[in-house]
């Protein structure tokens, strides 16, 4: 019986640059392929599933055992547009390790294994996707998941805090995330108006583009 195979773009080891992750060891699997078209979007060569070579899913959880960390993330793109991302997940899953999702929100979050820790990305007005939240998303969250803000300016802000009143708001111990974008908005802005308003959110930098730099592939 064939195998699964996904469209892969690249695999890595390197330090964890985001969500309350950030900083530890981490192996990544980039998939290609990606249905939104985010003006800040800093994968651009992910974004088709040309820009990626097929391999089957036992030769990447192969990989990602030999790689001797525990994490490993599976990112794009968007990785839930391949059907056999799932799949992999659950192999991952098998095989012992933690296993992290990076999905910009607007697919069904449900496919993934129960044990998988989503950090589900919600588009905000300065993306050019915020319409394409699927909300639905909201209440198929586990305890774990986590919930990211990609943040350029004050109407994303509070667009962002809009969203956690109505959709997050009972949900006090979940891990969200105030991300501002490389170059748009400074970190020290942002930090300043989560704490004037108080907001239980961690504020993230992404790690990587401090320790490399800003546009290095595979780090």
């Amino acid at each position: 019986m064939p195998k699964t195979e996904l469209y892969v773009v690249e695999q890595f080891l390197s330090v964890q640059g985001e969500s309350s992750y950030a900083g530890k060891l981490c192996w990544f699997i980039r998939l290609a392929g990606c249905n939104l078209n985010c003006s800040y979007c800093d994968t651009e060569y992910a974004k088709k599933f040309a820009d990626g070579s097929l391999i089957n899913i036992d030769a990447l959880v192969e990989k990602a055992v030999a790689s001797k960390v525990e994490i490993v993330e599976v990112t794009g793109g968007e990785p839930l547009l391949q059907s056999g991302a799932a799949e992999l997940c659950e192999n991952l899953l098998a095989a012992g390790l933690t296993v992290l999702v990076e999905t910009n929100g607007s697919l069904p979050i449900d496919k993934l294994p129960v044990a998988v820790i989503r950090i589900m990305d919600v588009k905000l007005p300065s993306s050019g996707e915020s319409e394409n939240i699927l909300y639905a998303n909201f209440s198929a969250l586990h305890p774990r998941d986590e919930v990211k803000f990609v943040i350029s300016n004050r109407t994303d802000y509070d667009f962002a805090k809009h969203i956690i009143e109505k959709q997050l708001g009972a949900d006090a111990e979940r891990e969200i995330l105030f991300s501002p974008v490389w170059d748009r908005i400074t970190p020290a802005t942002l930090a300043r108006w989560v704490v004037a308003d108080k907001l239980k959110v961690r504020v993230q930098l992404q790690l990587h583009k401090y320790i490399w730099p800003p546009d290095m592939r595979g780090v």
